[in-house]
């Protein structure tokens, strides 16, 4: 999996590529925690995101704690695989999520 940063004053964009799966959601966590102490905003996109595994949604929803707290998180760009992932496990009642065209 691919993470790319866009840190903008107090806005984080982190657009992933590939597969959040047990191998790399501990990357992506890691990445998370060095930067969200000072982000208000967080926007996940998962426009090139082509599967997610429970681990990788133990990190989404360990995120959206976190930001509860000091800001907003926002995904965006989902597709429909990952959509039915989300829905099937309730994680779209909890989740601020825009939908892609894919």
């Amino acid at each position: 999996m691919d993470i790319d940063k866009i840190l903008e004053e107090d806005r984080l964009t982190i657009k992933l590529k590939g597969r959040l799966d047990t191998n790399t959601a501990p990357d992506l966590d890691e990445e998370l925690k060095k930067d969200l102490p000072n982000v208000t905003e967080l926007v996940l996109d998962f426009e090139d995101l082509k599967y997610i595994s429970s681990a990788g949604l133990r990190v989404v929803l360990s995120t959206q704690k976190t930001m509860n707290k000091q800001g907003n998180m926002v995904i965006e760009n989902v597709n429909d695989l990952i959509m039915e992932i989300f829905e099937a496990t309730g994680f779209s009642n909890i989740l601020t999520i825009n939908e892609g065209t894919k």
